[in-house]
């Protein structure tokens, strides 16, 4: 233990030695094989589709599900925006992650919480929200903090609804995990990344299929140089406010989102 360590006290310890291991992570060969190993050979056998959220199925690596986890109590945003619904899984899990921190916060300020009337909310969006989807999500005992919007998430009259909620909003939050193009994911970049609260995130799904072989997806429309990522990497080239959160990459490893965690740089 270093000196630094020794004069810490243990949590803060804990802390540095969390970080330089963290750090130690990219420079670590053998395990940074290992997790491209796992990732490549998970992504053939559709791993991340073999969770659930609260009895919902969530298409996570259980390693962004924590990751959320830990930026939600982090950030502690008022609004959660997702586009990509699916089955609903991912709301649930932010919904559920918004009540513990209204929880934490009412019992911390020693107030009583009127669990009628929820402040924090997520937002889904996405094009097609299937029946049977929709009567579990709007069914599910969290589902009074989910409002769902159905649409192009990049359609002019959809972005100007969610701005319109978005109004008020302490802290702000946005989950992009929809369509993959580039094209797609760069205009949902344009028109909600803007709303991401200074200090806040946008976490862009699905960035991995970059590093995926050329063709893995033939029932698809995204492939390598079409993907996420590409658009992640042509949206920073245009918006410096915002900056690849690298220690969450070190951290994870195994991730559906490697370069995706995008951190708003605070105002100036």
């Amino acid at each position: 233990m270093t000196i630094e360590h020794r004069d810490a006290d243990p949590i803060t310890a804990f802390q540095i030695q969390r970080s330089e291991r963290i750090a130690g992570n990219r420079q670590n060969a053998r395990l940074l094989a290992a997790a491209r190993e796992f990732v490549d050979a998970s992504a053939d056998a559709k791993y991340s589709y073999n969770f659930e959220w609260l009895g919902r199925p969530i298409i996570q690596y259980p390693q962004d599900i924590v990751a959320m986890q830990e930026l939600i109590w982090k950030v502690r945003p008022d609004l959660v925006i997702e586009t990509g619904v699916a089955h609903g899984g991912s709301l649930v899990l932010t919904a559920s992650l918004l009540a513990l921190l209204e929880h934490a916060d009412a019992a911390a300020a020693s107030r009583q919480l009127d669990p009628a009337r929820p402040t924090r909310r997520v937002l889904g969006i996405d094009i097609e929200i299937r029946p049977h989807n929709r009567r579990a999500i709007e069914s599910h005992p969290f589902a009074g903090r989910i409002d769902l919007l159905e649409g192009s998430s990049i359609a002019k009259e959809m972005v100007q609804e969610v701005r319109r909620r978005t109004e008020g909003a302490g802290c702000v939050l946005v989950c992009l995990d929809s369509n993959h193009t580039h094209d797609h994911v760069f205009a949902e970049l344009e028109a909600y990344a803007p709303l991401v609260t200074p200090g806040s995130y946008c976490v862009v799904f699905d960035t991995l299929i970059e590093q995926q072989p050329p063709g893995s997806y033939p029932e698809r429309p995204w492939d390598v140089g079409n993907n996420p990522k590409t658009a992640v990497e042509a949206f920073l080239r245009e918006h410096p406010e915002f900056v690849i959160d690298g220690e969450i990459d070190d951290t994870l490893l195994i991730s559906v989102a490697p370069g995706g965690f995008l951190r708003r740089l605070p105002a100036d």
